[in-house]
C-alpha cells in the first residue's frame, strides 16, 4: 500500500504499457503550462513559508521560553487553522474580504458589487499558505526548545548578557535546524497543497502543479494519465528532495542539542498582560474573523443579502442536511470512510508499532520509513497512482474498486497509516516491557501477551491516532477530488463543487459544520491528553 503506487506511478510515467518510451515525459515538459504552475507553485510556497516562519518562530518562542497565561488554550486554537481542511479556511477568507462579505457590509466598507476578490491570485494563496502551515514551524520549534539546554543558558545570565541578546547569540544559532526543518516541512506541504491554490487560484487562472493535474485529468479523463503521472513524478521529486533536506537538517539538530535539557521560562514582568492581549488579538484576526465570516454567510437568505438579525436563516443548514442528496450522501460517505480508516488504522498500528519500537529489526525500522511515503507525497500524486492501480479490475478476483467509495478507502489507509503509527509508536517507547517479559516468563504466547498485557496500555496513545486521522481525512479533498464518482462523493468534493457551482451560502454552511466536527474531535482528544505520553496529540501543551 506504499511502495505500489509509487513504484506503478514511476511506471506509466518511464513506462507506459511497458515499455520504455520519455516521449511522454518529454512532451509534458516542453509544455510552457508545466514551467508556469512550476513557477507559480515555487513562488507562491517560497512566500508562504516564509510567513509560516514569521508567525510560527513568534508563537513558538513565546510560548516555549516565557511565563505566558494560558498556554494549553494558546496551543489548541493556534493548531486549529492546520487542523481544519484547506478548502474550509481558503472559502472562510473568501467571504472576509469578498464584495458579498456580511462583515464588512454590516459596517458599511463592503467592496463594490462584481469587484474581484483580492484574495484570488498568488498574494492570497501565499497568504493562507503560510496562516494554514505555520503551526509546523511551531511545533518543529517547540519540540526543539524543549531540549535546549539550560546550562548555556544560565551561563549566558550569569556572564551578565541580556535576553535579546541570549537569544539571539544562543538559543536561535541553536535553534536553526530545527526552524530549517520547519521551513521545509511548510515548504513541501504548501508545494503539495490543493484546496487553498483551487479555490484563490483556478477563478483568477493562476495554476499551480497540484491544480494543472487536477485540471488535466478532470477534463480528458484516463486518455492523460501518463501525462498526468509524468506532472506528478515532477511533483513527487519536489516533495522527496525538500523531505530529504528536513531529514539532514534534523540529524544536525540531534547533534547539536544534547537530550534531557529543560525549558527555561524567563518571567515577563510588566510586559506580560500587553503580549498576552497581542497573542489573542492576532489568533482572533486570523481564527476567529474568517470564521466568524463564513458563519455569517452561511446565515444569509442569500448569496450578497445583507445579514440582519431578524432576515438570519437557518434554512441552508436544513438545505444541506436533509434536503440536498448529494451532500447528505457526503456527510454519510465521509463519516464511514474517516470512522473506517480510523479503526483499521488503529488495529494496524497497534501490532506494527509493537514490531517497530520494541523488536526494533532492520526490517521493522524499513517497514516505518516506507509507510511514510504516501503521506510525504501531494495528495494528488497518490490519487494518480491509485487510479492507475485501481482503473482495471484486481487480478483473481475480478472485482474492479475504480468509480467506487472502495479506491478512496484504500487510499486513505495508505496515507494516513503514518498519522496513526507516529501515536502508537511513541505509545509502546513510554512502556516499561517489564510486564511483558514477566507474562512471557509465565508462559504466555505472543498474542496472548499483545492482547491481554501489551494492548490495554498502548490503546490510549492508539486512539489518539485514530482521532487525528479522523480529523484529517473527514474533510480532506486533495486525494478524494482526482477519486470521487457519482454515489461516491465526500463532504471536501461537495464543498469545492458547491463553491464553483455558486452555491456560496450552502458552501459556507457545509464549512461550518466540518469545522464543528473538527473542533468536537480535538475537544475530545484535549478532554483525554491526561492520559496520554507528552507530545501525542500536537494540541498538548
Amino acid at each position: 500500500m506504499s511502495l505500489w503506487p509509487l513504484l506503478r506511478l514511476a511506471l506509466e510515467g518511464v513506462a507506459p504499457g511497458g515499455r520504455l518510451d520519455l516521449a511522454i515525459v518529454a512532451g509534458a515538459f516542453a509544455r510552457p503550462q508545466t514551467w508556469v504552475a512550476l513557477r507559480h507553485t515555487l513562488a507562491t510556497a517560497i512566500a508562504g513559508t516564509v510567513l509560516s516562519l514569521a508567525i510560527g518562530g513568534t508563537i513558538a518562542l513565546t510560548i516555549g521560553l516565557t511565563d505566558i497565561r494560558g498556554k494549553a488554550l494558546l496551543v489548541f486554537a493556534f493548531m486549529l487553522p492546520l487542523l481544519i481542511a484547506p478548502q474550509v479556511t481558503a472559502l472562510a477568507w473568501l467571504q472576509v474580504f469578498g464584495p458579498s462579505s456580511p462583515l464588512l457590509a454590516a459596517i458599511g466598507i463592503a467592496p463594490a458589487p462584481g469587484s474581484p476578490n483580492p484574495l484570488h491570485g498568488p498574494g492570497g494563496i501565499a497568504l493562507l499558505l503560510g496562516l494554514q502551515h505555520a503551526p509546523l514551524v511551531f511545533l518543529t520549534l517547540r519540540a526543539g526548545l524543549r531540549g535546549l539546554p539550560r546550562e548555556l543558558i544560565e551561563a549566558a545570565e550569569s556572564a551578565g548578557a541580556g535576553r535579546t541578546r541570549i537569544l539571539t547569540t544562543v538559543i536561535l544559532p541553536l535553534m536553526m535546524p530545527s526552524l530549517a526543518a520547519g521551513a521545509m516541512l511548510a515548504l513541501t506541504s504548501a508545494i503539495g497543497n490543493f484546496g487553498i491554490p483551487a479555490l484563490l487560484g483556478i477563478p483568477g487562472g493562476y495554476t499551480v502543479l497540484t491544480t494543472l493535474i487536477y485540471q488535466r485529468l478532470a477534463g480528458f479523463g484516463p486518455a492523460v494519465l501518463s501525462e498526468v503521472a509524468a506532472l506528478s513524478l515532477l511533483l513527487g521529486g519536489i516533495v522527496i528532495a525538500g523531505i530529504t533536506l528536513q531529514g539532514w537538517l534534523l540529524r544536525g539538530e540531534a547533534r547539536l542539542i544534547p537530550e534531557g535539557g529543560a525549558r527555561t521560562l524567563w518571567p515577563l514582568g510588566r510586559w506580560r498582560r500587553p503580549i498576552e492581549v497581542a497573542s489573542w488579538s492576532f489568533l482572533a484576526l486570523v481564527l476567529v474573523l474568517p470564521l466568524a465570516s463564513l458563519v455569517a454567510t452561511s446565515l444569509t437568505p442569500a448569496y450578497g443579502v445583507r445579514l440582519t438579525w431578524k432576515g438570519s436563516t437557518l434554512e441552508h443548514y436544513a438545505y444541506v442536511l436533509f434536503e440536498h442528496g448529494a451532500t447528505r450522501r457526503a456527510f454519510r460517505n465521509s463519516f464511514a470512510l474517516a470512522a473506517g480508516a480510523a479503526l483499521a488504522l488503529m488495529a494496524v498500528s497497534s501490532l506494527l508499532g509493537y514490531f517497530i519500537a520494541w523488536r526494533g529489526s532492520r526490517l521493522a525500522r524499513l517497514t516505518g520509513y516506507v509507510a511514510d511515503i504516501p503521506y510525504a507525497l501531494p495528495g494528488v500524486v497518490l490519487a494518480v497512482a491509485m487510479i492507475l492501480i485501481f482503473l482495471k479490475p484486481l487480478p483473481i478476483l475480478g472485482i474492479s474498486l475504480y468509480n467506487t467509495l472502495w479506491i478512496i478507502f484504500a487510499a486513505y489507509l495508505a496515507r494516513f497509516l503514518p498519522i496513526a503509527l507516529r501515536p502508537a509508536v511513541a505509545g509502546y517507547r513510554q512502556l516499561d516491557r517489564a510486564l511483558e517479559e514477566a507474562a512471557e516468563s509465565a508462559g504466555a504466547g505472543f498474542f496472548r501477551r499483545w492482547l491481554e498485557v501489551i494492548l490495554p496500555l498502548v490503546a490510549p496513545a492508539a486512539a489518539a491516532g485514530a482521532i487525528l486521522v479522523f480529523l484529517i481525512s473527514f474533510s480532506e479533498l486533495t486525494v478524494s477530488a482526482l477519486l470521487w464518482s457519482a454515489g461516491a462523493e465526500t463532504v471536501g468534493v461537495i464543498l469545492f463543487a458547491l463553491e464553483q457551482g455558486g452555491d456560496s451560502v450552502s458552501a459556507a454552511a457545509v464549512a461550518v459544520l466540518t469545522v464543528i466536527a473538527t473542533v468536537a474531535a480535538m475537544a475530545a482528544g484535549w478532554f483525554f491528553s491526561r492520559r496520554l505520553p507528552p507530545g501525542i496529540l500536537p494540541w498538548q501543551a
